[in-house]
């Protein structure tokens, strides 16, 4: 039991998931964490092969899963198992390929596979996931509705502006009984796609949500203490705009890795108007100046990217997720799998391990992100 003063702060100000497993690093002292993204379930359901590609894509979640055993996976939805935590980084649906009636059914053969390995998981949400048939705050309910260890949820009401409603975080123990965490993973909604009536919605981080991270961080500090021992991460589907220019410097020995996909070209926020270009550096600027030790930013989308690249502004290392789905434009030859983070310790100069690991088992693009990473 927690001393009472410490317990309560805990429990009722920094605890969003009193009724949850809490995240802990593994009794070895290691983590490790899997995204899964752009899953893109749903397209053509008309066709024969429209469900056969949804087959293939939970044929390779169940695969990756059972190689990997994540302490915590992510879909970006897109997605990430004992000590594997799973995030899915967007794109869960090609929404604008489904029904209104039966839309968010989807949600339910997405997170099976990661119910029946019982591992935990969070998504972040894309451009595909807001359409005519389907928002991201459906895709939410439905997910958390039918998934236990799901630790997706929504922002607050005035957080994440107009198709934006999936930013949080989840803090990670090194120990169950722990009052701190060592690591906190940020979740961020990049928005875009369309509104239900078929207006677009702006496919960037909200400006909400920057002064949202002000407040989140000043109360970590508060009821935690200063953040020199713990890291963070930070997912969003979308590549925030500063990441464009990382490309023109890319070298295959310091960023391995498939570099297929032009940024801005179908890619950072490709439906903006004429002079909104940059409009999330509010969120970006924020994000690296509040968030301290924040150890890589992850982003999905771009299907044909899955390098690493550290950002100079704020001198944070960047890197794509691996695309996952068979749904999804796609070259046979880029391959699907999923981004695997394993760290080394909870130390936040200690390095993370990470590479992209494909169906059939191959493992490329490994690399060890610590302080000396270009």
């Amino acid at each position: 039991m927690l001393p009472a003063p410490y317990h309560s702060v805990f429990v009722t100000t920094l605890d969003p998931y009193p009724d949850k497993p809490r995240i802990t690093f593994r009794q070895d002292g290691t983590f490790k964490l899997m995204v899964f993204a752009d899953v893109h379930y749903g397209e053509n359901p008309w066709d024969i092969w429209g469900p056969q590609q949804d087959t293939n894509t939970t044929r390779l979640m169940k695969t990756m899963l059972a190689i990997e055993q994540p302490d915590y996976s992510f879909s970006v939805l897109n997605i990430s198992t004992d000590s594997i935590d799973r995030v899915i980084n967007g794109d869960l649906i090609t929404g604008e390929n489904t029904f209104r009636q039966n839309s968010t059914t989807l949600i339910d053969i997405i997170v099976q596979s990661l119910n029946d390995v019982k591992v935990p998981f969070s998504s972040t949400h894309g451009n595909h996931d807001n359409q005519v048939n389907i928002t991201h705050m459906e895709e939410i309910v439905r997910e958390t509705s039918l998934a236990p260890l799901s630790y997706t949820r929504r922002s607050p009401p005035d957080v994440g502006g107009v198709g934006g409603p999936g930013n949080y975080w989840v803090p990670v123990y090194e120990k169950e009984m722990d009052v701190t965490p060592v690591l906190v993973l940020w979740f961020f909604d990049s928005r875009g796609g369309v509104n239900t009536d078929g207006t677009l919605i702006p496919d960037w981080v909200d400006e909400s949500v920057a002064r949202w991270i002000v407040k989140e961080t000043e109360a970590m500090d508060t009821a935690w203490g200063q953040p020199e021992s713990r890291s963070a991460l930070a997912f969003v589907h979308i590549p925030p705009h500063a990441i464009q220019a990382l490309q023109k410097s890319l070298n295959s020995t310091a960023n391995p890795g498939l570099n297929a996909d032009a940024l801005g070209q179908g890619s950072t926020q490709a439906t903006r108007d004429p002079g909104s270009e940059g409009n999330d550096h509010t969120f970006w600027d924020t994000l690296n100046s509040h968030v301290k030790n924040l150890r890589v930013v992850i982003s999905g989308h771009d299907h044909g990217d899955e390098w690493c690249a550290r950002e100079p502004t704020y001198d944070v290392i960047f890197c794509f997720s691996k695309h996952s789905g068979y749904g999804g434009y796609g070259e046979e030859d880029w391959g699907r799998g999923v981004r695997s983070l394993i760290f080394r310790s909870s130390v936040p100069s200690d390095g993370i391990e990470t590479y992209i690991l494909l169906e059939d088992g191959t493992m490329r693009a490994r690399v060890i992100l610590n302080s000396e990473y270009k």
